[in-house]
């Protein structure tokens, strides 16, 4: 008897594990992407005739827990969640249709667009933390930028179980997983990807405090963290970082440009005048 190629295993082996939705209002369309603990299926919800994300997952669905409780604009709502009739769980959610940010920011060189990304990212994970839940998975890969402009931030299933997360993105202290400058040092980290090679000393400090080794040294919450962000997109000193005279004057003419280049044209024209009078 000959064994079945590889290809041919491979296909089987999907088959059987496509989700059986019988009892459900849903029809299975295509498979959205796999992970280790869940895969998620773009299916039509047949009572109000629209595509909708199904995530199926083995065990307790920890993540719907945490969505329950997350109504924010930067987060997924959770619409629907249940049993199949093999036993495991599935949850349904709003289908997000964009990039992840690490595919977005291929296409979007500007800084201040980033940056302002960034900002949408630390309100989502602020809202989650004055829930009370901590997201301690924060990547790249877990962002999604809507075709729209829309920022969310995905992948809430380790947020009520222990997990190691993502190494780059992981602080290196065992203390409590719940503490909410473990994704202040995720949120540094993503800053980094985002600066895409930026030297610019004041924002570079800005992520080196997020990242800091020791929590003491971080910013307290996403909330502060995002403040400096925020001076610094606006021209404004920023905590993290002790300017010096020259970066100071040269700060104050980026911020003043516009003003700096009427008062150099009124100049200019008080000057040709005066030569020109007989």
């Amino acid at each position: 008897m000959n064994p079945l190629p590889d290809g041919v295993l491979d296909h089987l082996s999907q088959v059987v594990d496509l989700p059986d939705l019988t009892g459900t209002p849903y029809e299975l369309e295509h498979e959205l992407g796999r992970g280790g603990m869940a895969v998620v299926y773009q299916v039509r919800d047949s009572r109000l005739g629209r595509s909708v994300a199904l995530k199926v997952v083995e065990d307790d669905p920890e993540e719907a827990a945490t969505l329950a409780h997350l109504e924010h604009p930067g987060i997924v709502p959770l619409y629907d969640s249940g049993v199949l009739a093999d036993g495991r769980h599935y949850y349904v959610m709003r289908l997000v249709r964009g990039q992840r940010l690490d595919e977005w920011l291929a296409a979007t060189p500007a800084l201040p667009s980033r940056l302002r990304v960034f900002l949408r990212i630390t309100e989502a994970v602020s809202f989650a933390h004055s829930q009370g839940i901590v997201h301690r998975d924060l990547k790249p890969g877990n962002i999604m930028i809507g075709a729209f402009g829309e920022v969310f931030v995905m992948d809430w299933g380790i947020a009520r179980m222990p997990a190691a997360g993502t190494p780059r993105y992981r602080p290196p202290e065992a203390g409590d997983p719940y503490d909410p400058r473990i994704d202040v040092y995720a949120l540094g980290r993503v800053l980094e990807d985002l600066m895409a090679g930026s030297h610019r000393a004041p924002l570079r400090a800005v992520a080196a405090k997020a990242s800091a080794v020791n929590p003491n040294d971080r910013y307290a919450s996403a909330d502060v963290l995002a403040g400096d962000v925020g001076r610094y997109l606006d021209g404004q000193p920023v905590s993290a970082y002790r300017e010096n005279a020259w970066e100071r004057l040269h700060r104050f003419g980026q911020r003043n440009r516009v003003l700096l280049l009427l008062l150099s044209a009124y100049f200019v024209v008080r000057v040709g005048l005066f030569l020109l009078r007989p």
